[in-house]
Protein backbone atom coordinates (compact mmCIF):
# COMPACT_ATOMS: atom_id res chain seq x y z
CA UNK A 1 0.00 0.00 0.00
CA UNK A 2 2.83 2.39 0.84
CA UNK A 3 4.48 1.71 -2.52
CA UNK A 4 1.26 2.52 -4.37
CA UNK A 5 0.93 5.74 -2.39
CA UNK A 6 4.51 6.77 -3.16
CA UNK A 7 4.04 6.01 -6.84
CA UNK A 8 0.84 8.04 -6.87
CA UNK A 9 2.58 11.06 -5.33
CA UNK A 10 5.40 10.72 -7.85
CA UNK A 11 2.81 10.56 -10.64
CA UNK A 12 1.17 13.72 -9.31
CA UNK A 13 4.50 15.53 -9.52
CA UNK A 14 5.11 14.32 -13.08
CA UNK A 15 1.64 15.46 -14.13
CA UNK A 16 1.95 18.75 -12.25
CA UNK A 17 5.08 19.90 -14.07
CA UNK A 18 3.55 18.85 -17.37
CA UNK A 19 0.41 20.89 -16.81
CA UNK A 20 2.08 23.97 -15.30
CA UNK A 21 4.80 24.46 -17.94
CA UNK A 22 2.59 26.19 -20.55
CA UNK A 23 0.82 28.15 -17.80
CA UNK A 24 4.16 29.49 -16.55
CA UNK A 25 5.01 30.58 -20.08
CA UNK A 26 1.66 32.32 -20.42
CA UNK A 27 2.14 34.01 -17.04
CA UNK A 28 5.52 35.45 -18.03
CA UNK A 29 4.13 36.76 -21.32
CA UNK A 30 1.15 38.35 -19.57
CA UNK A 31 3.27 40.03 -16.89
CA UNK A 32 5.76 41.27 -19.47
CA UNK A 33 2.96 42.80 -21.52
CA UNK A 34 1.55 44.51 -18.43
CA UNK A 35 4.94 45.95 -17.51
CA UNK A 36 5.19 47.31 -21.06
CA UNK A 37 1.69 48.85 -20.73
CA UNK A 38 0.10 46.42 -23.16
CA UNK A 39 -2.87 44.13 -22.71
CA UNK A 40 -0.99 40.97 -23.60
CA UNK A 41 -2.22 37.49 -24.52
CA UNK A 42 -4.46 35.41 -22.21
CA UNK A 43 -2.82 33.18 -19.63
CA UNK A 44 -4.05 30.06 -21.42
CA UNK A 45 -2.75 31.14 -24.84
CA UNK A 46 0.22 28.69 -24.79
CA UNK A 47 -2.23 25.78 -24.44
CA UNK A 48 -4.17 27.06 -27.45
CA UNK A 49 -0.99 27.47 -29.46
CA UNK A 50 0.06 23.89 -28.72
CA UNK A 51 -3.35 22.54 -29.70
CA UNK A 52 -3.30 24.59 -32.90
CA UNK A 53 0.12 23.24 -33.86
CA UNK A 54 -0.90 19.66 -33.09
CA UNK A 55 -3.86 19.96 -35.46
CA UNK A 56 -1.67 21.25 -38.29
CA UNK A 57 0.08 19.02 -40.78
CA UNK A 58 3.79 18.47 -40.23
CA UNK A 59 5.79 19.56 -43.29
CA UNK A 60 9.11 17.71 -43.67
CA UNK A 61 12.07 18.50 -45.90
CA UNK A 62 12.90 16.00 -48.62
CA UNK A 63 16.33 15.27 -47.13
CA UNK A 64 15.11 14.98 -43.52
CA UNK A 65 16.35 11.82 -41.80
CA UNK A 66 14.70 9.64 -39.15
CA UNK A 67 16.39 11.79 -36.51
CA UNK A 68 14.49 14.84 -37.72
CA UNK A 69 11.20 13.02 -37.07
CA UNK A 70 12.04 11.36 -33.76
CA UNK A 71 14.33 14.03 -32.29
CA UNK A 72 11.56 16.29 -30.89
CA UNK A 73 10.12 13.39 -28.90
CA UNK A 74 13.54 12.52 -27.46
CA UNK A 75 14.06 16.15 -26.44
CA UNK A 76 10.64 16.26 -24.81
CA UNK A 77 11.17 12.96 -22.99
CA UNK A 78 14.56 13.89 -21.49
CA UNK A 79 13.36 17.36 -20.48
CA UNK A 80 10.19 15.97 -18.88
CA UNK A 81 12.15 13.38 -16.92
CA UNK A 82 14.58 16.03 -15.68
CA UNK A 83 11.74 18.38 -14.67
CA UNK A 84 9.83 15.57 -12.95
CA UNK A 85 12.87 14.52 -10.90
CA UNK A 86 13.30 17.95 -9.27
CA UNK A 87 11.39 18.05 -5.95
CA UNK A 88 8.58 20.55 -6.45
CA UNK A 89 6.15 20.19 -3.54
CA UNK A 90 7.66 17.24 -1.60
CA UNK A 91 10.96 15.52 -0.93
CA UNK A 92 11.76 11.86 -0.55
CA UNK A 93 9.54 10.71 -3.41
CA UNK A 94 9.74 7.30 -5.02
CA UNK A 95 12.37 8.32 -7.56
CA UNK A 96 14.25 10.72 -5.30
CA UNK A 97 17.36 8.54 -5.51
CA UNK A 98 17.62 9.60 -9.17
CA UNK A 99 16.98 13.30 -8.42
CA UNK A 100 20.68 14.06 -8.54
CA UNK A 101 21.98 17.42 -9.72
CA UNK A 102 24.59 15.77 -11.93
CA UNK A 103 21.96 13.46 -13.46
CA UNK A 104 19.71 16.41 -14.21
CA UNK A 105 22.64 18.26 -15.79
CA UNK A 106 23.31 15.21 -17.96
CA UNK A 107 19.66 15.01 -19.03
CA UNK A 108 19.63 18.69 -19.98
CA UNK A 109 22.86 18.18 -21.91
CA UNK A 110 21.34 15.22 -23.76
CA UNK A 111 18.34 17.31 -24.82
CA UNK A 112 20.70 20.05 -26.01
CA UNK A 113 22.73 17.51 -27.97
CA UNK A 114 19.63 16.22 -29.76
CA UNK A 115 18.47 19.78 -30.50
CA UNK A 116 21.83 20.69 -32.03
CA UNK A 117 21.71 17.58 -34.21
CA UNK A 118 18.23 18.49 -35.41
CA UNK A 119 19.38 21.97 -36.36
CA UNK A 120 22.07 20.51 -38.62
CA UNK A 121 20.07 17.58 -40.00
CA UNK A 122 18.39 19.35 -42.93
CA UNK A 123 21.51 21.33 -43.78
CA UNK A 124 20.14 24.88 -43.69
CA UNK A 125 22.48 27.74 -42.92
CA UNK A 126 20.45 29.11 -40.03
CA UNK A 127 20.17 25.69 -38.41
CA UNK A 128 23.93 25.28 -38.54
CA UNK A 129 24.49 28.74 -37.07
CA UNK A 130 22.06 28.07 -34.22
CA UNK A 131 23.60 24.67 -33.47
CA UNK A 132 27.14 26.05 -33.41
CA UNK A 133 26.11 28.87 -31.08
CA UNK A 134 24.24 26.45 -28.84
CA UNK A 135 27.31 24.24 -28.50
CA UNK A 136 29.54 27.24 -27.86
CA UNK A 137 27.30 28.36 -25.01
CA UNK A 138 27.04 24.80 -23.69
CA UNK A 139 30.84 24.55 -23.41
CA UNK A 140 30.61 27.12 -20.60
CA UNK A 141 27.14 26.43 -19.18
CA UNK A 142 27.70 22.73 -18.46
CA UNK A 143 31.01 23.22 -16.56
CA UNK A 144 29.30 25.96 -14.55
CA UNK A 145 26.50 23.55 -13.62
CA UNK A 146 29.04 20.93 -12.55
CA UNK A 147 30.85 23.49 -10.39
CA UNK A 148 27.53 24.45 -8.80
CA UNK A 149 26.85 20.78 -8.09
CA UNK A 150 30.28 20.39 -6.47
CA UNK A 151 29.75 23.50 -4.33
CA UNK A 152 26.41 22.20 -3.06
CA UNK A 153 27.90 18.74 -2.53
CA UNK A 154 30.65 20.21 -0.35
CA UNK A 155 27.98 21.99 1.71
CA UNK A 156 25.28 19.32 1.98
CA UNK A 157 27.47 16.24 1.60
CA UNK A 158 25.42 14.98 -1.34
CA UNK A 159 24.32 15.95 -4.84
CA UNK A 160 20.81 14.55 -4.33
CA UNK A 161 18.29 17.38 -4.36
CA UNK A 162 16.29 16.01 -1.42
CA UNK A 163 19.42 15.98 0.73
CA UNK A 164 20.38 19.48 -0.42
CA UNK A 165 16.88 20.80 0.36
CA UNK A 166 17.01 19.19 3.83
CA UNK A 167 20.40 20.80 4.48
CA UNK A 168 19.15 24.23 3.40
CA UNK A 169 16.17 23.90 5.73
CA UNK A 170 18.33 22.99 8.74
CA UNK A 171 21.33 25.26 8.28
CA UNK A 172 20.91 28.69 9.89
CA UNK A 173 23.89 30.70 8.63
CA UNK A 174 24.31 32.51 5.34
CA UNK A 175 27.30 31.45 3.25
CA UNK A 176 29.08 33.38 0.54
CA UNK A 177 29.53 30.21 -1.51
CA UNK A 178 25.75 29.75 -1.67
CA UNK A 179 25.30 33.29 -2.96
CA UNK A 180 27.91 32.70 -5.65
CA UNK A 181 26.26 29.41 -6.64
CA UNK A 182 22.85 31.12 -6.84
CA UNK A 183 24.18 33.90 -9.07
CA UNK A 184 25.87 31.35 -11.33
CA UNK A 185 22.71 29.23 -11.57
CA UNK A 186 20.61 32.28 -12.53
CA UNK A 187 23.04 33.17 -15.33
CA UNK A 188 23.02 29.58 -16.60
CA UNK A 189 19.21 29.48 -16.45
CA UNK A 190 18.95 32.64 -18.56
CA UNK A 191 21.32 31.21 -21.16
CA UNK A 192 19.77 27.74 -21.25
CA UNK A 193 16.27 29.13 -21.76
CA UNK A 194 17.36 31.67 -24.40
CA UNK A 195 16.05 34.60 -22.37
CA UNK A 196 17.20 38.21 -22.35
CA UNK A 197 20.05 39.25 -22.19
CA UNK A 198 21.30 36.10 -23.97
CA UNK A 199 18.50 35.74 -26.52
CA UNK A 200 15.04 37.13 -27.14
CA UNK A 201 12.37 34.41 -27.34
CA UNK A 202 9.89 36.86 -28.90
CA UNK A 203 11.93 37.64 -32.01
CA UNK A 204 12.88 35.79 -35.18
CA UNK A 205 15.81 37.95 -36.27
CA UNK A 206 17.99 35.43 -38.06
CA UNK A 207 21.36 36.99 -37.28
CA UNK A 208 20.93 36.95 -33.51
CA UNK A 209 18.61 34.07 -32.59
CA UNK A 210 19.94 30.82 -31.16
CA UNK A 211 17.12 28.48 -30.17
CA UNK A 212 14.71 29.59 -32.89
CA UNK A 213 17.35 29.08 -35.58
CA UNK A 214 17.52 25.36 -34.81
CA UNK A 215 13.75 24.81 -35.07
CA UNK A 216 12.94 26.99 -38.11
CA UNK A 217 12.30 23.91 -40.28
CA UNK A 218 9.76 22.39 -37.88
CA UNK A 219 6.00 22.68 -38.08
CA UNK A 220 2.88 20.95 -36.85
CA UNK A 221 3.08 18.41 -34.06
CA UNK A 222 6.89 18.35 -34.13
CA UNK A 223 7.07 22.07 -33.42
CA UNK A 224 4.44 21.68 -30.68
CA UNK A 225 6.55 19.05 -28.93
CA UNK A 226 9.68 21.24 -29.14
CA UNK A 227 7.85 24.29 -27.80
CA UNK A 228 6.39 22.19 -24.98
CA UNK A 229 9.91 20.98 -24.12
CA UNK A 230 11.15 24.59 -24.04
CA UNK A 231 8.37 25.51 -21.58
CA UNK A 232 9.27 22.49 -19.44
CA UNK A 233 12.90 23.60 -19.41
CA UNK A 234 11.96 27.03 -18.07
CA UNK A 235 9.87 25.42 -15.34
CA UNK A 236 12.73 23.03 -14.58
CA UNK A 237 15.19 25.80 -13.80
CA UNK A 238 12.73 27.77 -11.69
CA UNK A 239 11.90 24.57 -9.80
CA UNK A 240 15.61 23.88 -9.35
CA UNK A 241 16.27 27.33 -7.90
CA UNK A 242 13.24 27.00 -5.62
CA UNK A 243 14.21 23.52 -4.42
CA UNK A 244 17.82 24.39 -3.64
CA UNK A 245 17.73 27.99 -2.42
CA UNK A 246 14.08 28.45 -1.33
CA UNK A 247 13.12 24.98 -0.03
CA UNK A 248 10.52 26.22 2.46
CA UNK A 249 7.12 24.59 2.11
CA UNK A 250 8.37 21.27 0.77
CA UNK A 251 6.48 18.37 2.31
CA UNK A 252 8.67 15.76 4.04
CA UNK A 253 8.90 12.14 2.99
CA UNK A 254 5.68 10.20 3.70
CA UNK A 255 3.90 13.45 4.53
CA UNK A 256 0.19 13.90 5.02
CA UNK A 257 -2.26 15.14 2.42
CA UNK A 258 -2.32 18.51 4.15
CA UNK A 259 1.46 18.79 3.89
CA UNK A 260 1.30 17.92 0.20
CA UNK A 261 -1.43 20.54 -0.35
CA UNK A 262 0.67 23.19 1.40
CA UNK A 263 3.65 22.13 -0.69
CA UNK A 264 1.70 22.52 -3.96
CA UNK A 265 0.40 25.96 -2.98
CA UNK A 266 3.90 27.04 -1.95
CA UNK A 267 5.31 25.71 -5.21
CA UNK A 268 2.80 27.71 -7.21
CA UNK A 269 3.82 30.81 -5.27
CA UNK A 270 7.50 30.16 -6.00
CA UNK A 271 6.78 29.83 -9.72
CA UNK A 272 4.78 33.06 -9.70
CA UNK A 273 7.51 35.00 -7.90
CA UNK A 274 10.24 33.47 -10.06
CA UNK A 275 8.35 34.23 -13.27
CA UNK A 276 7.72 37.82 -12.18
CA UNK A 277 11.38 38.39 -11.29
CA UNK A 278 12.43 36.90 -14.62
CA UNK A 279 10.15 39.27 -16.54
CA UNK A 280 11.26 42.21 -14.40
CA UNK A 281 14.87 41.46 -15.29
CA UNK A 282 14.05 41.13 -18.99
CA UNK A 283 12.25 44.46 -19.10
CA UNK A 284 15.05 46.22 -17.20
CA UNK A 285 18.02 45.28 -19.39
CA UNK A 286 18.74 45.05 -23.10
CA UNK A 287 19.82 42.05 -25.10
CA UNK A 288 23.58 41.76 -25.42
CA UNK A 289 25.47 41.02 -28.61
CA UNK A 290 25.79 37.32 -29.36
CA UNK A 291 29.58 37.51 -29.17
CA UNK A 292 29.33 38.79 -25.59
CA UNK A 293 27.41 35.74 -24.40
CA UNK A 294 30.56 33.61 -23.79
CA UNK A 295 31.84 36.36 -21.48
CA UNK A 296 28.49 36.37 -19.69
CA UNK A 297 28.60 32.60 -19.19
CA UNK A 298 32.26 32.84 -18.24
CA UNK A 299 31.15 34.96 -15.28
CA UNK A 300 28.86 32.12 -14.20
CA UNK A 301 31.70 29.62 -14.49
CA UNK A 302 34.05 31.80 -12.45
CA UNK A 303 31.40 32.44 -9.78
CA UNK A 304 30.66 28.74 -9.45
CA UNK A 305 34.36 27.88 -9.34
CA UNK A 306 35.02 30.58 -6.75
CA UNK A 307 32.15 29.31 -4.61
CA UNK A 308 33.52 25.77 -4.74
CA UNK A 309 37.04 26.95 -3.85
CA UNK A 310 35.76 29.02 -0.94
CA UNK A 311 33.88 26.06 0.44
CA UNK A 312 36.82 23.71 -0.10
CA UNK A 313 39.22 26.08 1.69
CA UNK A 314 36.81 26.61 4.60
CA UNK A 315 36.50 22.83 5.04
CA UNK A 316 40.26 22.41 4.96
CA UNK A 317 40.71 24.69 7.92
Amino acid sequence: MAVIRDLAVQGVQMTLVLMLAPLLLGFTRKVKARLLRRRGPPLLQPYRDLLRLIRKEAVLADNASWLFRSGPYMIFATTWVAAALVPTFATGLEFSYAADLIVITALIGSARFFLALLGMDVGTSFGGIGSSREMMFASLAEPAMIMIAFTLALLAGSTQLSEIAHYMLTQSSLRVSLGLALAALIIVALAENARIPVDNPATHLELTMVHEAMVLEYSGRHLAVIEFAAALKLLLYLSLIGCIFVPWGLAPANGSLGAYAIGIVTYLGKLAVGGFLLVLLETSIAKMRVFRVPDFLGIALMLALLGMLLRFVSRSF
